[in-house]
């Protein structure tokens, strides 16, 4: 039997229909039909197909594994670019990584014109009169102003919610597999949903109570307000997360 039809026939013995499933995996229908008919073109790649085999499979009964070896065999193995597209940190990372070092050079160059101001005006006056005390007036101002106002990139933003504020961090992490995810406000308006591809990753702060569905919670990890969650298990799981509460779900 090929692909499609192990589905086909798995979700008929469960007594599921294809919307049920739908609804379980938040896969399209349209695309459901097509798997099981062997028509991977509705998934966008390769990539996406794997991940929506598992999820039906799961949804099912059956094991997903066999099922993804059989159309690595016949579309080829995963690559290793297949989620470079995916939004993930290590671009901002990087740019800041970048920024840094023109900061403390910017510093350095203000520090060492101040410097040679300070050091001009000593020469200039002589060793009596109150001009020395006046020409070092810019360099104390210099450094005040450094202390006062230091480079931005040695400031950095922490992941978790400050103490007392009326914010939640949700920072969702996928490890070794993709994971379906679903962020929603209480009133149904959708903040994000998609798939994280391994070794991806996604970040939100909200001002107000939101529900986040996971179609495969065990391959994340979970960290709300700088306190990580685990063993969320691996059926599809749907938790709600609000300011200064505790994750329930």
């Amino acid at each position: 039997m090929s692909i499609g039809e192990v589905l086909a026939s798995a979700r008929r013995q469960a007594g599921l229909t294809i919307t049920q499933v739908s609804q379980r995996t938040r896969i399209r229908e349209t695309i459901i039909r097509g798997i099981e008919r062997d028509d991977f073109s509705a998934c966008g790649a390769d990539f996406y197909a794997r991940g929506h085999i598992r999820a039906i499979a799961r949804t099912v009964g059956v094991d997903g594994e066999p099922l993804v070896r059989e159309y690595d065999s016949c579309h080829g193995p995963p690559q290793a670019s297949t989620a470079a597209g995916m939004p993930g940190p290590p671009a901002p990372l990087r740019l800041g990584q970048r920024r840094r070092p023109h900061w403390g050079v910017a510093l350095l160059a203000a520090l060492a014109a101040a410097t040679g101001v300070v050091t001009y005006h000593l020469m200039a006056s002589g060793p009596t009169g109150g001009t020395p005390a006046a020409a070092r007036k810019p360099a104390v101002s210099m450094h005040k102003a450094a202390r006062t106002h230091p480079a931005p990139a040695n400031t950095p933003a922490s992941p978790a919610a400050r103490p007392g504020s009326r914010e939640v961090v949700i920072s969702l992490t996928a490890v070794n597999e993709a994971c379906w995810a679903d962020l929603t406000t209480p009133g149904g308006a959708t903040i994000f949903q998609g798939i994280l591809g391994p070794g991806t990753s996604k970040t939100w702060t909200q001002r107000r109570a939101v529900t986040l569905e996971l179609g495969n919670p065990g391959a994340v990890t979970l960290t709300v307000d700088g306190k990580t969650r685990t063993g969320l298990g691996p059926d599809p799981v749907t938790l709600r997360l609000a300011p200064g509460k505790k994750t329930s779900g």
